[in-house]
């Protein structure tokens, strides 16, 4: 049965919060707290937030038992914001306020006149409302156009007329998001974002532990802890984290994209929408491998700007486009699966050229085709990393001879299975590898990356149609400098 919150100042005092250690406990105080418990019991700092046990968490662990504010740096797509919004798990699951206040005035020791105004006409009757973790966050996105006003607070007229009070009143000052967020995590996103004298306006309250409005003979002692979150690119591009305020966050931490593809393919599948409310969904193992890949393959690509970074979202909305091009065909079709084929990368290319920023060579390239390549370099090295001895030149003999393949996307599992079984050969290796074999989509898996690995490995061509055939080098034609013309 859930206990009963105390909802009087009186009935505060007397109950159980009133009396513990938890009274007057800083917000800082009261993370470090319960993460040294969490630690204590063995369990995970932040559910959902993969990759990050050996490098990124020991140093917030750090940040916060320092009782630092901290900042996230690094490039899109590195789970910053789920980091932050982590925080309030950490957070108390409920701690008593001054009903009413914009500020969230602690019932023991109130920073705002209103609460203290409060207290001194209602005494132990002080009506008392409690706020939850989620309640005490409070997240902003950075952008060029936030003033000290929207952060800080400013005189609002309207107040002051209504309430009768003069402008040198305390309660005229309407509060910004910040005094807002006291006893609390105030988080402010892309910070470099922010303009310069707004950033001066953060100085008090990370130094002093307070604010001032308006040049207002008022200081507000506010507790809260600020975490922010940065890309390198941001300094040059658009905006720069000024040097007082770097000095004064305690912690600077770096993120990173996943080390192994292992642990992207779990991230991935944590987060791709594939389980759909119609059709069973099933992804060959294959499919899913070179899905990752493609965007490790874009993070060496030369053309593609790797200061920008090529976020863990480019995995996840290209494995969400691959399966809804595969549910399309499925429900077109009439089968009683959906089971994603490497050829659905290539109907996915907008998942793909949406997510990278190309440098100059890359544009006159142009997105699509640098897309198709990272898609063929991907199925190259999951290929090498399975199986590194097939002998593939009975294959590359037969396309020579003048032999293409198509395999229709319309095609079923089983029409593709058999389309491929004209290539003298090509099962029968697969079957004798170490490639996946066990049924007929983790075959045709199979069979696709042989193909498309041969066509990265510019031995075989394949046209936009999906027909593969004799290599364009081959036949002495274009220079393999020059992949593009191959489509």
């Amino acid at each position: 049965m859930t206990k009963t919150l105390p909802k009087t100042l009186g009935a505060l005092r007397a109950s159980e919060y009133g009396r513990a250690p938890r009274r007057g406990r800083s917000v800082k105080d009261e993370l470090r707290a319960n993460l040294l418990a969490r630690i204590g019991d063995g369990q995970p700092l932040f559910k959902g937030v993969l990759g990050y046990e050996d490098t990124v968490m020991p140093q917030i662990v750090n940040a916060l038992l320092s009782r630092h504010h901290f900042i996230l740096l690094g490039t899109r797509g590195q789970a910053k914001s789920r980091i932050l919004r982590a925080l309030t798990t950490l957070l108390d699951s409920a701690i008593p306020v001054i009903a009413g206040s914009e500020v969230n005035d602690d019932p023991f020791a109130p920073i705002s006149k209103f609460g203290r105004d409060l207290i001194a006409q209602a005494g132990e009757d002080t009506p008392i409302a409690w706020l939850s973790p989620d309640q005490r966050y409070v997240e902003k996105l950075a952008t060029p156009d936030v003033t000290v006003a929207d952060l800080i607070g400013d005189l609002d007229p309207i107040k002051a007329a209504r309430g009768g009070h003069l402008f040198s009143d305390e309660l005229s000052i309407h509060y910004g998001m910040l005094p807002r967020a006291n006893r609390g995590i105030f988080a402010l996103n892309e910070l470099p974002d922010l303009a310069g004298k707004v950033q001066v306006g953060l100085f008090n309250v990370m130094q002093e532990g307070d604010v001032q409005i308006k040049g207002y003979p008022v200081r507000l002692a506010l507790d809260v802890v600020l975490a922010f979150t940065a890309n390198p690119e941001d300094y040059t591009a658009r905006g720069k984290i000024i040097t007082p305020l770097k000095d004064r966050i305690g912690s600077e931490i770096q993120t990173h994209y996943p080390a192994t593809v292992d642990l992207a393919l779990e991230i991935t599948q944590q987060e791709a929408w594939t389980q759909r409310d119609g059709l069973p969904v099933r992804v060959p193992e294959l499919v899913a491998e070179v899905a990752e890949r493609v965007a490790f393959e874009a993070r060496k690509e030369k053309r593609v700007d790797q200061r920008s970074g090529v976020s863990q979202r480019l995995s996840i909305t290209l494995l969400e486009n691959i399966v809804s091009n595969a549910e399309r065909r499925a429900v077109r079709l009439g089968e009683k699966a959906v089971v994603p084929r490497l050829a659905d990368l290539y109907a996915a290319l907008p998942a793909i050229t949406g997510k990278i920023e190309l440098e100059y060579e890359g544009e006159l390239v142009g997105g699509a085709v640098i897309a198709r390549e990272l898609i063929r370099r991907a199925a190259d090295a999951t290929l090498k990393e399975r199986e590194s001895r097939l002998n593939l030149d009975e294959i590359v003999m037969w396309f020579d001879t003048g032999s293409a393949l198509q395999v229709s996307d319309d095609a079923t599992g089983a029409g593709a299975r058999a389309g491929f079984a004209t290539v003298p050969g090509l099962i029968e290796m697969i079957v004798a590898s170490s490639l996946p074999s066990e049924d007929d989509d983790a075959l045709v898996a199979a069979c696709e990356l042989v193909l498309e690995a041969l066509v990265a490995r510019r031995k075989l061509t394949r046209s936009e149609g999906g027909q593969y055939g004799r290599s364009v080098r081959r036949q002495g034609g274009f220079p393999p400098e020059h992949p593009e013309r191959e489509e």
